[in-house]
Formats: structure tokens, C-alpha cells, sequence
């Protein structure tokens, strides 16, 4: 830790903040510590591969700066009570609080099987109500909110001064790009509601504008500052919530506290399927279960999905396709493989920082999370550790294993066992069978009988099998077959 609370010592962490449209050194409130809310999902429904890419994200990014030693107080909300949970709530004939249980449960395996830690925090809006309301009523205080001759309580979005500040226009060229809701009770199109009149059969709660439930975003500023202060230093989320979402919890907290918000806004870019934009109308929208349920094991295919997602760099686009997925899962059996070939292999407990790996590793991390960058350099380890088996000095190749073991970490990959991942074994069958190296050369072997009688076929098709999993055979001259990894990952 610096002297100016810049996180990350000889790594210094450079942020791109959305606010201010540049990357920044990321100086904290309190030394060595760092405070991060991230906008959660809306449970009325399992998580798509959008949500996917928000967990797999800031999940990275509070790994790498618990790594650098940083104190994370990480904190992700749910959205429990909106308009979405409550119709589909009516249509399965069910409680709103009984299908948001349901759907946070699935929400929780979903994340478990992309090795996504649990936040610090998880508030429910339902659960903070009372913060919720004395929240307005300090806006309504202070002239920011007043209620409509509908029973709504609205926020008056030209009473704040720094409105537009997070998507860069001003409220003028706001009203003309937003899809704004019509509503004549409002005195000007783009204010938004804090608090709703209750309609007959809805969740509600008293309130002193009478009974109803909190808008979505004024549901977040209550939460984040009940949980971080007035004032923290991340806020991040989707690019879709950029604008009106965030900007409105900006105007909301700053009007209600006379105090900067956020310090750093964080956004990662948008998910396409097949080059196109995700629309469960377009027939091309996937839950994350649903990939996850294409394969047997589901650790497996949820490293893939995350393998995957960390390719590209969190503010670009990322385009899902089989041909992404197959690519991911043909670069993960390449680090696996390479720690099946090392043998039993413990994680180093922390980076060697006079490894120039790991000072690449973290240049590439502390430079905006560049997970990508991040990424080549396993495989730069990868190259080298097959480099020295070749030559037999294992020692050296398993203590590069370790390094590789480390740094994979950081990002949330290479935690299964390698036989499990590379033959999609349980950890119930794990230990009935043969090890994947013996594997390897077992099939060598049968090849060699296969062209001692001649059975080219066969021969070819045991190499063709091998190949498909990154393993490359090479036939000297005295009839003795080598293998090592094929070149797979060619990053981005």
C-alpha cells in the first residue's frame, strides 16, 4: 500500500472509470482497503449468460485485489420485489418472496459451478425497506421528491445540478434519447419513481405516502449505503445500467447526502450470441443452466464458461458462440494437461514477485484487469514448464507448476483435479481410474500395435482422437513416439 492509498504497491491498479472516461490510479478512502457494490440480479428467473459475465467479472476483480493485499469489502445486491417478479409470480400462481427464494437458490449453484466466491454481502431490497423509505423522506425534505396525485413518490430529476454527469449528456439530449415512461402526474418526463402506490394483491409496505413498494433505484442506494457508508469507492455493474439506472443512484445518494457517491464506476461491456445481440426473441437467449446442463460435468463446462468469459477483456464485447466455447475448452485441457504431465503439484501459497511470470501476470491485471494479457502469460508458463520436461529437469517444470497453480487461481481457474476435468470424471469415480498421462501412452501403445500390423486406419484415428484433445504425437526415426502439447490458445 502507498502512502496516497493507492492500491497495489509495485502493481499500482489503474481503473477505467466510466465517469470520468479515463483510466485512473485507484486510490481508496481507507488504506489498504477497497469498497465495491455491484448491482445483482433480478431474481424472476434463472441467470442468462449476461449475468455469467457480471459474476465471472468482478469476481476476477476482487480476487486479483485481495491478491495484492487489499482488504475487500464486496458487497452484491438482490433485487427481490419488482414489477418482473411480481407478474411471473402470478402467473406460476406462487408468493413473490417464494419464487425469489427459489430463483436466488438457483442463482447460487449457477454460481458455484463458474467458481464464483460469494460475496461479503448479499442484500435483499425487501429486507431494508425501512432505510428505503427514510431515504426518500430526506429527499422529499430537501425538495428532490415530492408525491404525484397518483399516490407515487417521484424524484426530481432537474432539482440535481450533476445530472447526465455518468453518461455524458445533459438532461436536454437525455429526454430526447431516453425511453422515457409517459405519466401526467410527473412535472417532467424524466423523473422517476422512489416509491410506488401498492396495487390490490401486490407486496406492500406502510409507508407515511401510504402503503406501497420502493422503485427499483432507489433500492440500491439505500443498500450500498447501508452496507458501505455515504461515500465508497467502486460502484459497477452491466453497461446496460449505465443510464438510467446509475445515473439515477448517483443523483438519488449525492441530493440525500451533500457527498460524492462513488469514487469509481466500473461497466462491462455487452454479451452477443453468434455476433448478435442476446433477445429471447431472436431465439439466440441461453441461461447459464442450460449450458451447464450440455455437459456431464458440470465444474467442467462452468471453468469453460468462465475460461471463456476472462478471454476478453471485461469492457469489450464478448460474442458467445460453440466455436468460443470449443475454443475455451480446448485452451483449459492445454493447462490442465500440462499439470497432469507435472504430476501431484501443491499451489505456491503466494507469487514469487521476482518471477518475471508473475510480474507480467500483474502488470496485465493492474492494467484495468486485463484478464486476456493476464491469460497468455499461464500459457507463456505452459510453454516453458513442457520445455523442461522435455529435457528432464522436473524439478524446475514443478515448481513453474506451482507458479502456474497460483496465478490460475487468482483468476478462478484450475481448481479441479486435472484427471477430473480432462475425462469429466465425479469425484465419486475419480479414484477407479487410471491416471491421464497413463491414459496418453496407453493409447500410444495400441497405435503402435495398430501400425506394427499394418492397421493404418486405426493408427491414424487413435492420432486424430489425440490431437482433438491438444495432444500432438511425433514418430522418430527408430519407430518411438513422443508426445507433447499442441499450441492452442492464441489469445486476444
Amino acid at each position: 500500500m502507498n502512502k496516497d492509498n493507492t492500491i497495489g504497491g509495485d502493481f499500482a491498479v489503474q481503473v477505467y472509470n466510466s465517469l470520468t472516461g479515463t483510466k485512473e490510479a485507484l486510490k481508496t478512502l481507507l488504506p489498504g482497503e477497497v469498497s465495491i457494490y455491484v448491482c445483482g440480479m433480478t431474481v424472476y428467473d434463472y441467470c442468462h449468460l449476461g449475468h455469467a459475465r457480471v459474476l465471472v467479472v468482478f469476481d476476477s476483480v476482487v480476487r486479483y485485489l485481495r491478491s495484492v493485499g487489499a482488504k475487500v469489502h464486496y458487497v452484491r445486491n438482490i433485487t427481490d420485489i419488482d414489477d418482473k417478479i411480481i407478474n411471473r409470480a402470478n402467473e406460476n400462481g406462487e408468493t413473490c418472496s417464494a419464487l425469489a427464494e427459489r430463483f436466488i437458490a438457483a442463482m447460487h449453484e449457477d454460481e458455484k459451478a463458474l467458481n464464483v466466491l460469494p460475496p461479503d454481502m448479499e442484500p435483499q431490497a425487501t429486507m431494508f425497506i425501512d432505510d428505503i423509505i427514510a431515504l426518500i423522506e430526506r429527499l422529499e425534505k430537501a425538495g428532490y421528491a415530492y408525491k404525484s396525485r397518483s399516490g407515487d413518490v417521484l424524484y426530481r430529476v432537474r432539482h440535481f445540478e450533476g445530472y447526465g454527469q455518468l453518461s455524458g449528456r445533459s438532461i436536454d439530449e437525455l429526454l430526447v434519447g431516453a425511453r422515457v415512461e409517459l405519466n401526467v402526474d410527473k412535472e417532467d418526463p424524466l423523473d422517476f419513481v422512489l416509491w410506488k402506490k401498492s396495487k390490490p394483491g401486490e407486496p406492500q409496505w406502510a409507508s407515511p405516502w401510504g402503503s406501497g413498494r420502493p422503485g427499483w433505484h432507489i433500492e440500491c442506494s439505500a443498500m450500498s449505503m447501508k452496507c458501505l457508508g455515504e461515500s465508497f469507492d467502486i460502484h459497477a455493474g452491466g453497461m446496460d445500467l449505465k443510464f438510467p439506472h446509475h445515473e439515477n443512484e448517483i443523483a438519488q445518494s449525492e441530493a440525500s447526502t451533500g457527498r460524492k457517491f462513488v469514487n469509481y464506476w466500473m461497466h462491462n461491456g455487452y454479451l452477443q450470441i453468434d455476433s448478435e445481440k442476446m433477445s429471447k426473441s431472436e431465439g439466440n437467449f441461453y441461461t447459464i443452466r442450460e449450458i451447464l446442463d450440455s455437459d456431464a460435468n458440470i465444474l467442467r463446462i462452468g471453468e469453460v464458461i468462465r475460461f471463456m468469459i476472462l478471454s476478453s477483456h471485461y469492457r469489450s464485447p464478448l460474442n458467445f458462440s460453440k466455436q468460443s466455447i470449443d475454443n475455451a475448452k480446448a485452451s483449459l485441457t492445454r493447462l490442465y494437461l500440462v499439470l497432469s504431465r507435472s504430476g501431484d503439484v501443491a499451489m505456491r501459497k503466494e507469487s514469487s514477485c521476482d518471477s518475471r511470470y508473475s510480474v507480467l501476470f500483474n502488470t496485465a491485471m493492474a492494467d484495468d484487469f486485463n484478464t486476456p494479457e493476464a491469460i497468455a502469460v499461464l500459457f507463456s508458463l505452459v510453454r516453458e514448464i513442457n520445455r523442461l520436461l522435455d529435457n528432464n529437469l522436473v524439478n524446475d517444470a514443478r515448481e513453474l507448476c506451482s507458479e502456474l497453480k497460483y496465478l490460475a487461481n487468482v483468476l478462478g481457474l484450475l481448481s479441479q483435479e486435472p484427471i477430473m476435468f480432462l475425462k469429466g470424471l465425479s469425484a465419486e469415480t475419480s479414484n477407479n481410474e487410471t491416471a491421464t498421462v497413463e491414459w496418453i501412452e496407453r493409447l500410444i501403445e495400441e497405435r503402435a500395435t495398430a501400425r506394427m500390423a499394418g492397421d493404418w486406419a486405426k493408427a491414424d484415428r487413435i492420432r486424430g482422437d489425440l490431437l482433438e484433445q491438444g495432444i500432438l504425437l511425433e514418430d522418430d526415426g527408430n519407430g518411438q513416439t513422443s508426445w507433447r502439447l499442441e499450441e492452442v490458445y492464441t489469445g486476444e
